[in-house]
């Protein structure tokens, strides 16, 4: 899947002073199956960018394309087979159901892609230290925990690039680490890339391409 942003810039970002290396304004080619680092203070539009790639919001000007197709235009059916196969998201609000337990969540979003393996969704929980959480309700746990569970349900899916807005944000570096080796593992098998934002850049992480935004 190409992913391109063609003099793309979003309203409430129009009066910002952005440089001459953003991603805002100019023309971007994202390849699926790259590693990609999208670097951002606060401010400057990291959710914003995840918002616009997956159609949640389209008050911008010039044109985000996926395989060529304007995602202005993309039908809501199409929408749901690309949010469904082709593009995996951790958002930075996580979007988890509270009052639904660890394993009701990663259920309920097995109910809409057609993939879950129990055994598979628990081994990724005890490799980041949450098995005696699955029975939790996802609202009675630390955000470290929810965004832990957030990556692990966004792996679950089928995918030819995984999103993640922010992903480690209230991580320690030890399980942010971990969380990044299930997420490299996880593109391995999908023959799949990342384009993944953040604050700052952990010199342990693993991109082929760093983008500012």
């Amino acid at each position: 899947m190409n992913i391109e942003f063609i003099k793309v810039m979003p309203e409430p970002l129009a009066g910002i002073n952005h440089t001459k290396d953003s991603l805002w304004g100019n023309k971007f080619v994202f390849d699926s199956k790259q590693r990609t680092l999208l670097n951002a203070s606060s401010g400057k539009g990291k959710t914003t960018f995840t918002h616009c790639l997956m159609g949640l919001r389209n008050d911008f000007s010039g044109q985000i394309l996926l395989n060529g197709e304007d995602t202005k235009s993309i039908k809501l059916e199409s929408w749901v087979e690309i949010r469904q196969r082709k593009i995996a998201v951790v958002f930075q609000d996580l979007q988890l159901f509270p009052q639904l337990t660890v394993e009701e969540n990663l259920k309920l979003k097995a109910e809409l892609t057609g993939v879950f393996e129990s055994e598979s969704a628990f081994k990724k929980l005890e490799f980041l230290g949450l098995a005696d959480k699955w029975s939790q309700k996802c609202g009675l746990l630390s955000m470290g925990q929810q965004q832990r569970v957030a990556i692990i349900r966004a792996l679950l899916q089928p995918f030819e690039c995984i999103v993640l807005d922010e992903p480690f944000s209230h991580l320690d570096k030890e399980n942010a680490n971990k969380c990044m080796q299930l997420i490299l593992e996880r593109c391995e098998e999908q023959k799949a890339g990342f384009l993944l934002t953040t604050l700052d850049v952990n010199k342990d992480m693993v991109f082929d391409k760093e983008i500012k935004l």
